[in-house]
């Protein structure tokens, strides 16, 4: 594709302690993908949920209206599916009753084939001391570049 899409969630990284990655397909009609092809999605506050059925759905990922879309349009906020396989869900789900950890996409993407692929990952919550220390080390990296760039 000539147009590489790359929709990150900043905040996750941040928010989160990433334990374990997966990539997964979503299910999408015509105007969601031209959507996300044009970069028009977010995933900044969306989270994944298991159904009744132990199917998993992100929620809250936002893909805006096609701007050519007629009343076959989407909805922005709309649940969709996310595929993986069958081992991956029921070990995400045990994770996720057993232990209590939560499932947060990463990163929105297109592959070489031209399929939206969602990178997620099974997380655990960040208590404030964590974050604190991940904006220390950030800083001290960024003074440490800054010292090794004015002493070359």
């Amino acid at each position: 594709m000539q147009n590489k899409v790359n929709i990150l969630n900043k905040k996750a990284r941040f928010e989160y302690e990433i334990l374990d990655k997966y990539t997964a397909g979503i299910v999408l009609t015509g105007t969601e993908i031209k959507s996300i092809r044009q970069s028009k999605a977010s995933i900044a506050e969306s989270f994944c949920e298991f159904n009744e059925q132990g199917e998993l759905f992100i929620i809250n990922m936002t893909i805006e209206e096609y701007a050519w879309g007629t009343h076959y349009n989407h909805k922005p906020k709309a649940s969709r599916k996310l595929l993986l396989n069958k081992r991956e869900l029921k070990k995400l789900e045990k994770e996720i009753k057993n232990v209590g950890l939560t499932i947060i996409p990463l990163k929105l993407f297109i592959n070489e084939k031209g399929f939206a692929k969602l990178e997620i990952a099974l997380a655990k919550g960040k208590k404030l001391y964590d974050k604190r220390d991940t904006i220390k080390d950030r800083d001290n990296k960024r003074q440490l570049d800054r010292i090794k760039k004015n002493f070359k």
